[in-house]
């Protein structure tokens, strides 16, 4: 797999939880830094306080190999209670591919709620690009490594994925 493929990762639990309440923890957006090994922190942008389509958020992420860097999300998905998405830009142009693009952005990330039998089916995915991320500084580093640095960092992200999954079902199932 190539960066210019859009490399993707989805991952999935079941939550015995009610979808109502899962979409409540999804759509908050500073839940997430709280089991992400890189997403530190995050602030509402624009006035907003809550998730909607087309709002706004910063956040603040670090990683060992590339230090820290600051993100702007916009949410181009809302379809509540089932799909929320934002897309990931890069406002300071840290990773060199210009100025900020809603249709270039560095990622996608996407929560899907399915409802089953006793909860409901919590799905968390990511696509990478195709803007440039840090990936594409370390790949620009070591270009014939480019499928294993991708490898790498799929599973990083699934590691990641699966820990927030985990700490929103164990919030969500709390209430029960």
């Amino acid at each position: 797999m190539r960066y210019v493929d859009s490399p993707a990762v989805e991952c999935d639990l079941h939550l015995a939880a009610d979808p109502a309440r899962v979409w409540e923890l999804v759509t908050d957006i500073e839940l997430p830094p709280r089991f992400s090994p890189e997403l530190r922190r995050v602030r509402w942008l624009d006035d907003h306080r809550r998730a909607a389509l087309g709002a706004r958020f910063e956040g603040h992420n670090h990683h060992p190999a590339l230090g820290e860097w600051r993100t702007i999300s916009h949410i181009v998905r809302f379809d509540e209670p089932r799909a929320f998405g934002w897309v990931v830009l890069d406002p300071d142009d840290r990773f060199g591919g210009g100025p900020p693009d809603l249709d270039n952005p560095g990622a996608t990330w996407q929560f899907r709620l399915v409802p089953e039998q006793d909860g409901c089916r919590l799905f968390l995915s990511a696509r990478i690009g195709p803007g440039r991320t840090g990936l594409s500084l370390v790949i620009d580093r070591a270009p014939e490594n480019e499928e294993q640095i991708i490898e790498r960092r799929l599973a990083a992200l699934r590691d990641g994925m699966t820990a927030t999954l985990q700490g929103i079902r164990d919030l969500a199932e709390q209430r029960q």
